[in-house]
């Protein structure tokens, strides 16, 4: 019961950082490095599928290898978000959601930062090849069809004894 609730969480906050991406104000690498936790605690198929993901290897894997983010990123999080704040700002024209915004973007200069570590460029892994992680994720489907089927087999041998 435990693997399935962690797996669930991971499907969730997987599916968090992949909104991540395409929404600046929400997350995408703790997203995504909650996931791979909670994969890696489950199931070994998910957490090598995870680790597979152009986004985990775009996202998760640079943060987990150098413990930070490049400075040309954060420029480009930082300008992403300060223009959706903006336009959010200008499309909705109520001083309560101003406020909200402008704690919002305060909050996302704080955690770039002073919070978050800026590595150098050289720092960050690049991007890897995905083949070696797909063959893995075929071996492990391989693997788990022989046993799903070496078990199946010996049920039915069972069930044929007993009848």
């Amino acid at each position: 019961m435990k693997r399935y609730v962690l797996m669930a969480l991971g499907f969730i906050c997987f599916g968090l950082g992949m909104i991540g991406v395409f929404i600046p104000v929400l997350p995408t690498t703790p997203f995504l490095l909650l996931a791979a936790f909670l994969f890696s605690r489950s199931s070994e198929r998910m957490d090598a599928w995870i680790k597979s993901t152009r986004v985990w290897k775009s996202y998760g894997q640079p943060f987990k290898d150098s413990g930070g983010i490049a400075r040309r990123k954060k420029f480009h999080i930082i300008g992403i978000s300060y223009l959706m704040l903006g336009v959010s700002a200008l499309l909705v024209q109520k001083p309560i959601v101003w406020g909200i915004l402008a704690t919002v973007a305060l909050f996302l200069a704080w955690l770039m930062i002073f919070h978050i570590p800026t590595v150098e460029e050289d720092d960050v892994a690049k991007f890897v090849d995905p083949e070696p992680e797909i063959e893995a994720i075929g071996q492990i489907i391989a693997e788990h069809h022989e046993q799903t089927a070496s078990a199946n087999a010996g049920a039915t041998g069972i069930k044929q004894v007993a009848e």
